[in-house]
């Protein structure tokens, strides 16, 4: 790399990723947590901003279910200091925005159109799995199943990001 392009890497903003899901204690905090590892094992830590929001406010301050605690752990995967919190105004600053399921979709359409226009499913980057939405696991569990899901569609966002953005 060039001395004018390393100058330019470190002047540009971090590209800003959200993952949300409805009560941010499961399936975003996962998703947060797979997405920093495999940027970091990419090289490109500094060059992201990651985080994960609910769409609801049931868990604001709590630590990610211990189901999504142990999945992680099982893999090698540090979730970091995570704590739910509730998507706010502000999260229109991030450049990416990842929704779990078409119910989060539409909660974000009903109290934030602004992000709701730019948001994806996450699954929307993963082609070669047949299922479209990420299930909560809260109630009937499967976090390994939902961990699975979750990895190939980091996997496939970050493959999307890296070729959109050049890095």
């Amino acid at each position: 790399m060039s001395r004018g392009m390393g100058a330019w890497m470190r002047e540009r903003r971090p590209i800003g990723v959200l993952f949300v899901c409805m009560g941010n204690i499961c399936r975003s905090p996962m998703a947060e947590a797979v997405f920093r590892h495999q940027v970091a094992a990419a090289g490109l830590a500094e060059q992201f901003r990651i985080d994960s929001a609910g769409t609801g406010a049931w868990h604001v301050g709590e630590p990610p279910h211990r189901g999504t605690l142990a999945v992680l752990a099982q893999h090698g995967v540090d979730p970091g200091p995570q704590r739910a919190r509730q998507v706010v105004a502000d999260d229109r600053l991030f450049d990416y925005v990842v929704a779990m399921d078409e119910e989060n979709l539409a909660d974000l359409a009903a109290t934030h159109p602004e992000l709701h226009r730019r948001t994806r499913l996450l699954l929307d980057y993963a082609p070669e799995v047949r299922e479209r939405e990420v299930p909560d696991p809260y109630y009937r569990g499967g976090f390994e199943h939902v961990y699975r899901l979750v990895e190939a569609g980091c996997r496939g966002l970050l493959a999307h990001i890296r070729e959109r953005e050049g890095i």
